[in-house]
């Protein structure tokens, strides 16, 4: 099986290059502003299948290039997924919990009605429906609160404070699943070759378990990181920040159960493994 990725140095599409041989196309090759260059690539490359693991995830500054941020979230994908309905191949797609309005208190099931409340949750919707309008084979996988040794993220932003505070305040009223960037890998590598044999397809929820907020996950990296900070819980409202986020991102993974046999992951173990990662990234680097 030949997979095509777009994206080359974002969180999963990095765990995808780990854990498979796939081609993957960086904005040299095939940039997300230009939806007809992404289409172009896949039918010059025809392979098995594509993962598209590229968007525009700077969900603030999403608030003032919509209009850029729609091209990348929406018309690409949409691009993608009718050359790979042309060429009679599966397109899978990652998406968000940002398509819903975080109301609630229960976990999201894929036919619950979505309600975005910002630029960057409203382009990620429009995506998926592209991906679907093209009538090809597809998987959309929404997930959230990914994490991984790579690029930006909230474990490395929490490790980053930790060098010079002892105390933080963080947000403890949005709950959810941190997702690792492995699992959310493992899981569209497992469900392409799946699809491969005509097994599966449509929309689907993968969120890390057991649900938790930003303060208390805050406390878990601090905790297996071997880091002393006192974490004080804010509501929400007391860190404004251009885009609303939502409250309740807890997604139900019964669908990813049923159709490919794939449970939720335990964030705490994908934890441990990012923190084993950068600490021997940093060991490395003394030892230079």
């Amino acid at each position: 099986m030949s997979i095509l990725v777009f994206g080359k140095t974002g969180q999963v599409a990095m765990e995808l290059n780990r854990q498979a041989d796939v081609r993957a196309l960086g904005r040299e090759r095939a940039d997300l502003s230009d939806p007809a260059a992404c289409a172009s690539a896949i039918l010059a490359e025809r392979p098995s299948v594509v993962i598209n693991a590229a968007a525009w995830t700077a969900v603030d500054a999403a608030e003032e290039h919509e209009a850029e941020v729609h091209v990348v979230n929406a018309e690409a994908p949409g691009a993608m997924a009718r050359a790979c309905a042309e060429l009679g191949i599966p397109f899978l797609h990652v998406s968000t919990d940002y398509v819903f309005d975080g109301s609630g208190s229960r976990p999201w099931r894929e036919s619950d009605p979505v309600a975005p409340l910002g630029a960057y949750g409203r382009t990620k919707l429009a995506g998926e429906e592209a991906v679907r309008a093209a009538g090809g084979a597809h998987a959309i996988l929404r997930t959230s609160w990914v994490f991984s040794a790579h690029g930006q993220n909230f474990v490395k932003t929490m490790l980053r404070l930790a060098e010079t505070r002892d105390r933080l305040s963080i947000v403890g009223d949005q709950i959810g699943g941190p997702t690792p960037a492995a699992d959310i890998a493992a899981t569209l590598l497992r469900m392409a070759r799946a699809m491969q044999v005509g097994q599966g397809g449509g929309l689907y929820h993968l969120g890390g378990a057991p649900a938790v907020s930003w303060a208390d996950f805050a406390r878990e990296i601090f905790a297996l990181a071997g880091r002393a900070v006192t974490v004080t819980d804010i509501p929400s409202a007391e860190y404004p920040t251009p885009a609303q986020r939502p409250l309740n991102s807890r997604l139900d993974g019964t669908a990813l159960r049923r159709d490919f046999g794939i449970a939720p992951p335990d964030w705490r173990a994908g934890l441990a493994a990012v923190l084993a990662e950068l600490g021997a990234r940093r060991a490395g680097a003394g030892d230079q």
